[in-house]
């Protein structure tokens, strides 16, 4: 009997079709709130619960004067505003500011007005806790970025000194430039002039906080791919000054020259980090501890949300880091919250950004799971 090919070929597909669906369905999916309590290991006394569920593609954070969260977004195009109605710590209503923006990943506030950075500009709407419902038009700020979408969606924040900060990743894995504004961190003035290069030599800087004391910048990088599962390691930069090289892309690491263009340069002419993270890991959000509520020994030390590798054989990340302080040198880098891989390499989620609440609490974004988590601290009883 003879066989079609056509037929041969509808049937394999479909095969292979079903397959995948079952293996995938399979899977583990996002931790629901039981899961979140029981599978994520936090210190004692500490307790992890969802402030939302309810954020697809849950990115970059940020606060509105009125308590409005503000999250940005990478692939859903989407800006969501969370407001906590009833002061339960739950985000009861989360709203779409806007779907018409591309890649809005980064988000910041100030005097009323929320800063949106898609690829190549900043756009701003304001008076925005206002106009939640109703958003004006945005303003454009600053369209002069790049608009490569390789490592183009950025993080944003405001420092001490007033201005934007706007990060401008290298448009690659591993190359160098002639533009400047590549592999660099920038500020601008909040009407989108005076922009200038702050930092030289960052490969990918998706989150950045200052010091709460000394007011200077500090910074997670993505380490470059294809060198291996354990090299490059992932960086945490200090920039307490304008004009500092981080060693892109010559050297990664403390001392790796890279491969294709390490023999250009010494690694002793570029700044250090200030610790060497995970190979990997993807750290992106940071934030500087300030807060009342969580204990004394947490007070100045820094939390970085690790969004998890992606180019490894042992999957390695997804996790919340706390690297400890003295004297402005770290050290110590250790585990503060993990659970989001499971035993078997499962993905259960990816943290992504951090934000501290008035309160003292820690929000953790989380773009796999669309959610938003709340870390709290209660003294555990003794005795």
């Amino acid at each position: 009997m003879k066989v079609s090919f056509k037929r041969v070929f509808l049937r394999t597909f479909l095969l292979l079709l079903f397959g995948a669906a079952v293996y995938y369905y399979l899977l583990p999916g996002p931790l629901s709130a039981d899961e979140l309590s029981s599978k994520i290991e936090l210190p004692p006394g500490f307790k992890i619960e969802f402030f939302s569920k309810s954020v697809p593609g849950a990115r970059s954070m940020t606060r509105g004067d009125q308590g409005t969260i503000f999250v940005g977004t990478r692939s859903k195009n989407k800006v969501y505003a969370l407001q906590d109605l009833d002061g339960d710590m739950v985000a009861e209503k989360v709203t779409v500011v806007t779907d018409k923006l591309a890649t809005p990943n980064g988000v910041a506030f100030r005097d009323g007005s929320l800063y949106v950075a898609q690829v190549n500009r900043i756009v701003r709407f304001d008076e925005i806790e206002q106009r939640i419902s109703n958003p004006p038009e945005p303003v454009v700020v600053n369209d002069s970025y790049p608009t490569d979408t390789h490592h183009g969606w950025k993080y944003i924040s405001f420092g001490p000194d007033g201005y934007l900060y706007v990060p401008v990743g290298a448009p690659c894995n591993i190359c160098k430039e002639s533009n400047p504004r590549y592999a660099s961190i920038t500020r601008m003035k909040p009407d989108g002039s005076g922009v200038e290069i702050y930092a030289h030599g960052v490969r990918n800087s998706v989150g950045f906080d200052w010091h709460p004391e000394t007011k200077e910048l500090w910074f997670t990088d993505n380490g470059r791919d294809w060198l291996g599962d354990d090299i490059p390691p992932c960086e945490l930069n200090h920039a307490p000054k304008a004009g500092m090289n981080f060693g892109f892309p010559y050297c990664h690491g403390k001392d790796i020259k890279d491969p294709e263009f390490g023999s250009e340069r010494s690694c002793s002419e570029f700044t250090p980090p200030a610790q060497e993270l995970g190979p990997h890991v993807a750290p992106l959000g940071m934030r500087f501890y300030t807060g009342k509520m969580f204990p004394k020994d947490y007070a100045g030390q820094i939390f970085i949300a690790e969004h998890g590798s992606w180019n490894r054989t042992e999957r390695i990340g997804y996790r919340v880091m706390l690297v400890r302080l003295q004297d402005s040198k770290a050290v110590s880098y250790e585990v503060f919250a993990r659970g989001w891989l499971d035993e078997d390499g499962n993905i259960r989620g990816r943290p992504v950004d951090i934000l501290q609440l008035p309160d003292g609490s820690l929000l953790v974004s989380d773009d796999y799971a669309g959610a938003v988590y709340r870390i709290s601290y209660k003294q555990p009883k003794t005795g």
